[in-house]
């Protein structure tokens, strides 16, 4: 279950671009049918049951799945003072069980049939959501169906409160562990008014999570989880006819509940400016949030908002960027957003200072950004720029079932009906630079605001002067005082049903693996060459993969090849780092480049059309570098941000100590692949020129293509890179490593005052070329590689001690790791280690027969679902070349699965799972935690640092 935030259901198209729905479309169309112009169709029905549910039918038989969203009319907007966070809450509730459909069998059902699900909230809606193989389609919408009419009987005591807790986990997981994760809270409480429905975050008060009863769930149920506040979208393969028919018998019987009345938008103005600071326990950095209300979404002046937002901060062009990074070096970054809801808006500025830098700086540098954009003004190509993107947007965000279902009943419910989508394309082609220019003056300029400084512990010289201290409340760590909650009903009263609902609806035969034809060639140079022609839209993803990486670094100067990929990107030869980014963003295309442990990437999304001038630019890119100094600062600069943030991050921490740990001080996967601070300090523009010299060749490359283009045509395209691209000898180092631990140790990160532990345990593993790696991965899915692994039921659904929690095998040519990991609550650190271990060890006594069973459904029949989008296509090619795999291997990888014995499953878990030679890693409260693992069994028990070396406790600050 997700929680978002700042959503915005996206619809954009490029100017000129025709699109068109229409209702009770041709029954055997696909979901987009695309001309040479661009013009679009999209066909949909939709109609409205006698009990209000409305229904919208759209149908795509490009792949065998289909998608079920079903979209209520109630978020954290509905909620009341004393009792927020109800709305997510209560969403936690519908994964438990329903009377029909046994405790934490959701998940499970749906997995065991191929598929995925989940649900989230944000402030002004609720969403759930499942995508499985067209022959589940029943079966999630009894699923559904049984939760939306028969599930309130099924809230007990004991499932209230085990999702209290995991929410209150979600909360400090997201929130009070995380950098400026309070900042939300103080923004809110000052720009809208006690009672504002906008005043509260959907994560909801912790107090007020606490205080909930089992009443006010029947309460919110009645009211607000009826089918006439509800939308209903199914999307993908199926026959409408069934379709229609199922979904009146599953939800057409639920009886109407409460009607809920329409909330009227309540924009709000704040008669001055309010500055307030907080002291941030995981901040390294001091960070600045401005906030101006403005209007509520679908309006003339929300689209011109977001134009502005763009122009401001976004891109080397940006006033903001030109003064805070160019002029003054004050920060790496500008951020600016419109966020207009259903009931109103606001207007965002972001500035993460530099270390150390005052925060009156920043405001005063924001301010002087703020006059340079109406100095300047906007020009027509300013609004161009921003809407040349927006075709290849709108294609993206309907590449997939889910995505079309999830902007559909948007439409639906916020702006009355899916038609909405022409209109709202409307809107933004019809944005001027007048009208940004309007709500400049009308919102901005002059305005007050609400402006919040949160700086390091201890660093109160940096907030802004005049600014108040911000109440936030911080949770206390106390002991764990496991609380016993005795149900006082045992048996579930059932709701009248016109058929047996308890008996799970028959699935028939799943679709037939059908893996895409791929096209391969080798150029002269070298460079080998993947594709897949894929029609549904006119579009073209693609990938070159360069390897060698963090690989190619020297251990004393960590970091050169991910600044060198940076590098890269600002400029050429022949553009400036602005000239450069602009032509990209006129051509609608997006190219970036970053560096992983093993290669550097350069990946790229563009329009058909646009695919030959894209690629053009990323010919200049490669082979014409730039090299320029002034940016070469700021890059740095932003790497030692980052990393002096990560360092205050619990997760991050954990990944770096692990990896040290793990791999060993002569292994440069110990190392981070952004390097060290006093590394990046000290490379040089040589540096990056002798890795590009040496490394940056055609004979170790890859490139990937996946969309509406031909081989041919694609060859075609690639020909300047083929005769221009040089190869040159390229030898990728090797760095031994093996998995020679014969001990368990705990190590611990004293991260003071945090409220969550994150705990790392594993050992080196396996690397994706050995023949066991995927049946190692099959082995392990039971164990924690889904949502009902046996260590999430345990420590999610049983003890609400986290939010997740997950096992998995990681390897590449060189041995990954075996990790389990989880973020849990910080009295039960000592508890959940101990269940991680336990689970280890009994799942080498083997697993039942259902379980198997389970295991080879979810991963057999969820290929339905691999091959939907060009992202999942440009990944399955990007596994194919780097480890020279057949064209067919995912046939096996089934025959691996369906082929597996119990015997099979429990000699893989006995070869790969040894819980007495793990390192277990924990980064948490040192004073209050460290202690009782002296007596729990370890061989071994240390106090770390954040490099991985012992401290003495004497150290922890108690």
């Amino acid at each position: 279950m997700i929680q978002i935030k700042n959503v915005k259901m996206y619809a954009l198209a490029l100017c000129g671009m025709a699109l068109f729905f229409t209702s009770c479309g041709d029954e055997n169309s696909k979901d987009v049918a695309v001309a040479d112009d661009a013009s679009l169709s999209i066909d949909y029905e939709k109609y409205e049951l006698e009990n209000g549910l409305d229904v919208i039918l759209h149908k795509d038989s490009s792949d065998p799945i289909v998608s079920l969203a079903i979209q209520y009319g109630v978020g954290s907007n509905r909620e009341k003072t004393g009792r927020t966070g109800f709305a997510h809450l209560f969403e936690h509730m519908l994964f438990q069980e329903s009377e029909n459909v046994p405790q934490d069998q959701f998940f499970k059902t749906v997995q065991d049939a191929g598929g995925t699900l989940n649900g989230g909230t944000w402030k002004d809606g609720t969403i759930y959501y499942e995508t499985v193989p067209n022959n589940a389609l029943e079966t999630v919408l009894w699923l559904e169906s049984d939760r939306m009419g028969f599930l309130i009987n099924t809230v007990t005591e004991s499932a209230f409160y085990n999702q209290q807790e995991v929410v209150q986990n979600e909360k400090r997981q997201r929130v009070d562990n995380n950098p400026y994760g309070h900042t939300s809270w103080v923004l809110d409480k000052n720009i809208y008014p006690e009672g504002h429905p906008y005043n509260w975050q959907v994560i909801g008060e912790l107090v007020d999570l606490q205080n909930a009863t089992v009443e006010d769930v029947r309460e919110f149920y009645d009211k607000y989880y009826g089918p006439n506040n509800a939308t209903l979208v199914l999307a993908g393969d199926f026959d409408t006819a069934e379709a229609k028919e199922m979904i009146e018998k599953y939800f057409g019987e639920i009886k109407r509940r409460q009607e809920v009345p329409a909330l009227e938008p309540q924009p709000v103005t704040i008669a001055e400016t309010k500055m307030l600071y907080h002291e941030d326990n995981f901040a390294q950095a001091p960070q600045l949030h401005r906030v101006y209300p403005t209007v509520q979404q679908y309006t003339d002046d929300a689209y011109a908002l977001d134009f502005l937002a763009e122009i401001m901060s976004s891109g080397k062009k940006a006033p903001l960027y030109k003064v805070l990074v160019k002029e003054k070096d004050l920060t790496s970054r500008t951020t600016a957003y419109n966020n207009s809801q259903e009931l109103a808006g606001e207007f965002h500025i972001i500035i993460t200072a530099n270390g150390g830098v005052d925060l009156d700086s920043i405001a005063s540098g924001v301010d002087e950004g703020i006059a340079l954009f109406e100095k300047n003004g906007v020009t027509e190509k300013d609004v161009e720029r921003i809407k040349a993107g927006l075709e290849t947007q709108f294609y993206n965000g309907i590449s997939s079932v889910n995505g079309k279902a999830f902007q559909l009943a948007s439409y639906n419910v916020f702006a009355g009906s899916p038609d909405f989508i022409e209109k709202d394309i409307e809107n933004i082609k019809a944005v001027t630079k007048e009208d940004v220019m309007r709500v400049f003056e009308k919102y901005v300029k002059g305005k007050p605001y609400v402006q919040t400084s949160f700086v390091p512990k201890g660093q109160m010289d940096l907030i802004v002067e005049g600014s108040t201290k911000a109440p936030v409340v911080e949770e206390e760590i106390k002991e764990n005082v496991e609380t016993k909650v005795v149900d006082t009903k045992t048996e579930v009263e059932k709701t009248p049903s016109n058929f047996d609902r308890s008996v799970q609806p028959a699935s028939g035969d799943s679709p037939a693996l059908n893996i895409p034809d791929a096209w391969t060639a080798e150029l002269s140079n070298g460079m080998e060459v993947y594709g897949i022609e894929q029609n549904e839209i006119p579009t073209v993803n693609f990938s070159l993969i360069i390897d060698g990486g963090h690989l190619l670094d020297s251990m004393d100067k960590n970091g050169v090849a991910n600044l060198m990929s940076d590098i890269l990107m600002e400029g050429t030869a022949n553009k400036t780092p602005e000239e450069l980014e602009e032509a990209i963003e006129l051509l609608g295309a997006s190219i970036n480049m970053y560096t992983t442990r093993e290669s550097i990437v350069v990946q790229g999304n563009t329009l058909t059309r646009n695919f030959d001038k894209t690629m053009d630019l990323v010919e200049e890119i490669l082979l014409q570098p730039r090299w320029d100094e002034e940016e070469l600062a700021r890059i740095k600069t932003a790497t030692i941000n980052g990393i002096q943030r990560s360092s205050a991050n619990p997760n991050a921490v954990a990944n770096e100590v692990y990896n040290k740990v793990l791999y060993g001080e002569d292994h440069i996967f110990s190392y981070p692949t952004s390097g060290t601070e006093e590394s990046v300090k000290a490379i040089t523009m040589q540096d990056l020129k002798d890795y590009y010299n040496k490394y940056i060749s055609p004979s170790v490359s890859r490139f990937h293509v996946v969309g509406k283009i031909e081989k041919a045509t694609t060859l075609n395209v690639l020909e300047d890179l083929e005769s221009k691209w040089e190869a040159k000898e390229v030898t990728i180092p090797e760095f031994p490593v093996a998995n020679n631990r014969d001990k368990s140790s705990l190590l611990f990160v004293d991260i003071p005052n945090a409220k969550q532990s994150v705990i790392n345990i594993g050992y080196i593993g396996l690397p994706r070329t050995s023949e066991d790696f995927y049946p190692a991965e099959v082995m392990n899915y039971k164990l924690g590689g889904s949502f009902s692994g046996s260590v999430n039921l345990i420590l999610r659904e049983e003890k609400g001690y986290t939010y997740g929690a997950r096992t998995g095998f990681s390897g590449s040519k060189i041995p990954g790791t075996f990790t389990a990991s989880s973020s849990v609550r910080t009295n039960t650190t000592g508890e959940s280690v101990e269940i991680f271990r336990d689970e280890i060890n009994k799942y080498k006594e083997g697993i039942s027969q259902e379980d198997l069973d389970f295991t080879k459904n979810a991963l057999i029949k969820s290929n339905a679902r691999r091959f939907e989008t060009q992202f999942a296509l440009l990944g399955m090619l990007q596994e194919r070349s780097a480890y020279d795999l057949p064209a067919n291997y995912i046939e096996g990888e089934e025959a691996t699965i369906r082929n597996m014995t119990l015997e099979q499953h429990k000699a893989l878990a006995n070869k790969y799972l040894d819980a007495d030679k793990m390192v277990y890693l924990v980064v948490g409260d040192g004073a209050t935690q460290f202690s009782q693992f002296k007596d729990m069994g370890f061989d071994e028990v240390k106090m770390v640092d954040k490099e991985g070396n012992e401290v003495k406790m004497s150290d922890v600050k108690q």
